[in-house]
Formats: C-alpha cells, structure tokens, sequence
C-alpha cells in the first residue's frame, strides 16, 4: 500500500475525485494513521446526502513541513 503524506491531506478536497480514488486516498490516510475514528455528523433520508468527519493522528505529526511541493 502506498505511504500517505501529510501534504496528501489537501488532495482529498481536489475536485472533481470520483468514488474509487476517493476510497483510495481516505483507505492509504487511515492505514498510515496511529489512530482514527468516524462520526456521522449529518445524514438526509430525502436526498441521501450525508456527511461524515474523520479524526486521526498521523505518525510524527506537528514535525511536517506544509510548504507546497
């Protein structure tokens, strides 16, 4: 599996990201993580719409460097 970065973080806003790569990116955050849990923060049995927050804790954060590559 691939090794997530902290500057991958800002990749997961890119639009537009279809399901799968998605998936991808949000599975590689949370497998590199020290921890992580889920909250269903809104959900809307109408539309199907929903929102979930992620909370996790990747290794050795607060030493990353957030200048652009």
């Amino acid at each position: 599996m691939a090794r997530f970065h902290i500057h991958d973080v800002r990749l997961l806003e890119s639009s537009p990201t279809s399901p799968a790569d998605l998936r991808m990116k949000i599975g590689e955050m949370i497998s590199n993580s020290t921890g992580a849990r889920a909250r269903v923060d809104a959900i809307n049995p109408e539309t199907g719409e929903y929102r979930v927050v992620l909370q996790g804790t990747l290794p050795t954060a607060g030493r990353w460097d957030w200048t652009p590559r």
